[in-house]
Parts: C-alpha cells; structure tokens; sequence
C-alpha cells in the first residue's frame, strides 16, 4: 500500500508565486473575479476573526467580511500589490484595516439580504470558529497571523487528503495523519503496521512520503502568495511562530 517514489498520479509540486493575486489584479482577464473568490473563499476566516477582533459583533463582521471583498475588486485594489516584495498576507490585512478604518460609512450601504455575496460564509461556522478562539489580550492582528497559518495548513491536509484520495489511498492516509503532527506520541509503527497489514518498515517509508507530500504542498501553497521561490522558507517560518 505504500506509495511509490515513482507514482505519477501525484499532483507535482508546481511554483506559483502569486499567480492567483496577480490574475486577480488583472481587470481585463475573464478569470479575474473567480482567481480572487478562489483565493479569498480559502481565506476569509482569517479577515472574519480580525474584524470581530476590532469589536464588531457578528453581522457587523459577516456584512463587513463580505463588503471587503466585493470592494476589493471594485477598486481593483489587488492590482496594486507589487509583486516584487512582501506577502499576500500582510497585503490583505493592510487593504482590510484601511477598508475598516476609512470604507465604513460606504460599506453600510450593503445592507444585509440586499448586498451580493462574494465569498459564501458559512455564518453558523464563523461564529463556532470564533468562539474557540483565545479569550485573552490577543490583538486583531495577532488572531488574523494565527488564524491564517491554520488556515492555510487545513487546505494543505485538504489536498493531501484529495491526493490520497485520487490513489484510492484513504485508509492509509487517515491511519498515518498522526505521524504528520507528532500529536500521537508515537515512536514506533507496530500498531500502524498491524492495522495497514504491513512491515513496520513498509509503514516507516509510507510515514517518510506523506511527509515529504506534506512539505511540497505546504510550499505549494505558500508560494501563491510570496513574491519570489526565497520567500517560502521565510514565510513557513513566520506561520509557524503564529502558532507558537
């Protein structure tokens, strides 16, 4: 059941940098609108929990997040990014806190059931999630650097997921996720090995492969908002000092 170093059914590890932000900053592409619903229906949470953060209760935040991003390409305002420096990320936040700061008077007039959505938010799930959030003297911008690493790290275990998926690999993927977070304690694969009716030596390299997959998509995500290939390492170290 092992993986093969030479399966290519394996989605490859592609470099992307910015592609996403830059399509979505080109007005006269047709895939414009849907590069940044794509980008931004990955990573709204992170902007809901920033808002909220600021003080605004829940449909305050929903309307807000959703007029946000509906103004983010009315005003074209990812064509401005410079693609030659900083991250997506830090971009994002900054066009949100100037949107709150300066945008509010004009964002009321989206008024709840009236304004078109961009991103579809899942209110329920918004507020569930933002309920597990920390309750001590955690800045808007501490929550939105934490939310964004999970965030991002969810959509990576996604496509891995997908991957295994596609190979008709699940069973060996959901027995082998522990090993990726080390949450198990583990130091052995005899349970594994039994559970998969492998070797433990069989299971040790299926472990090593999944999280060799886990770092390339890791990259891959990462390298569609960072401006150049020496960027990601950075990038992975800052996402996971927010989690620290």
């Amino acid at each position: 059941m092992a993986i093969s170093d030479t399966d290519q059914s394996m989605p490859q590890f592609a470099t992307t940098h910015w592609s996403v932000v830059l399509a979505a900053g080109q007005q006269v592409s047709p895939h414009a609108e849907g590069a940044l619903a794509k980008l931004c229906g990955s990573y709204w949470y992170p902007l809901y929990a920033f808002v909220r953060r600021r003080g605004y209760d829940a449909h305050e935040a929903q309307d807000l997040t959703q007029a946000f991003f509906v103004r983010l390409l009315e005003k074209n305002y990812l064509g401005t990014a410079d693609r030659q420096r900083g991250r997506f990320r830090s971009f994002l936040v900054g066009a949100l806190k100037h949107f709150l700061d300066n945008e509010w008077d004009k964002a009321q007039t989206l008024k709840r059931g009236g304004k078109v959505e961009f991103v579809p938010l899942d209110d329920v799930l918004a507020e569930k999630r933002y309920g597990q959030e920390p309750f001590h003297d955690w800045t808007p911008e501490r929550i939105f650097e934490r939310r964004w690493a999970l965030t991002l790290m969810e959509e990576v275990m996604r496509k891995l997921n997908s991957d295994y998926a596609k190979l008709q690999k699940s069973e060996l993927f959901n027995t082998l996720e522990v090993y990726l977070t080390g949450e198990s304690g583990l130091t052995c694969y005899a349970g594994a090995a039994r559970q998969l009716n492998m070797s433990e030596g069989a299971v040790k390299v299926a472990v090593h492969r999944l999280r060799r997959r886990y770092g390339e998509l890791l990259r891959a995500e990462i390298a569609q908002t960072v401006a150049s290939p020496g960027d990601v390492e950075d990038e992975i170290r800052h996402l996971f000092a927010a989690l620290g």
